[in-house]
C-alpha cells in the first residue's frame, strides 16, 4: 500500500472519497501526534483515514475516526486503534482553521496521510460538502470522459 510519490514522500494512505463527497476549498500540511507502536503500524503500511474528520477542542486540532491498527510486535504499550489524535500546527493556522469551520458547511478532512523525511504528516483540507446534484454531474462527467477516450482510441486503431 505505501507508494513512493516525491523525494522522501511515501503515502501511507488516501482519502478517495473525499474529493468526490467536498469541494476543496483550501489544503495544508499538518503533523500528527502519535506514539511509536503507531508510527510502526503505520511503516507496516496499515491505517485508514476514510471516515475522519477534524474537530477543535480548547484551541487545538484533533482527528477523530482515524484508524491505525494495533502492532503486533508491541506489547503493553500497545495503543487504541480509534484514539483521537492531535494534529500539529501553528497557533494562527489553528486559529485560522477554527474561523473557517465556524461558518456555514464547512469542515475539516484529511486527504492524504505520508512520511515525510521520516515523520508522519497529514494532508487537510478545508472542505464543504456536496450536493447529491453536484455529485450526479461529477460521475456524469467522468463517465463521458471515459467513453471519449474509448471512442478517440478505437478510431486511432
Amino acid at each position: 500500500m505505501i507508494k513512493r510519490i516525491a523525494l522522501g514522500q511515501k503515502i501511507i494512505c488516501l482519502n478517495r472519497k473525499a474529493s468526490f463527497n467536498y469541494f476543496f476549498i483550501e489544503t495544508l500540511e499538518a503533523g500528527i501526534a502519535l506514539k511509536g507502536s503507531e508510527v510502526k503500524s503505520l511503516r507496516d503500511g496499515k491505517g485508514s483515514i476514510a471516515d475522519s474528520y477534524a474537530i477543535d477542542n480548547n484551541g487545538e486540532l484533533f482527528l477523530i475516526n482515524s484508524h491505525i491498527p494495533l502492532y503486533r510486535q508491541s506489547s503493553y504499550n500497545n495503543h487504541n486503534p480509534k484514539e483521537n489524535r492531535k494534529l500539529l500546527l501553528n497557533k494562527k493556522e489553528i486559529n485560522k482553521l477554527i474561523g473557517r469551520i465556524n461558518q456555514e458547511g464547512l469542515t475539516i478532512i484529511p486527504t492524504k496521510m505520508y512520511f515525510s523525511k521520516g515523520k508522519v504528516k497529514v494532508e487537510i483540507a478545508v472542505a464543504k460538502g456536496k450536493k447529491l446534484y453536484d455529485k450526479r454531474q461529477v460521475k456524469r462527467t467522468r463517465d463521458w470522459n471515459r467513453e471519449k477516450a474509448r471512442l478517440l482510441s478505437k478510431n486511432n486503431k
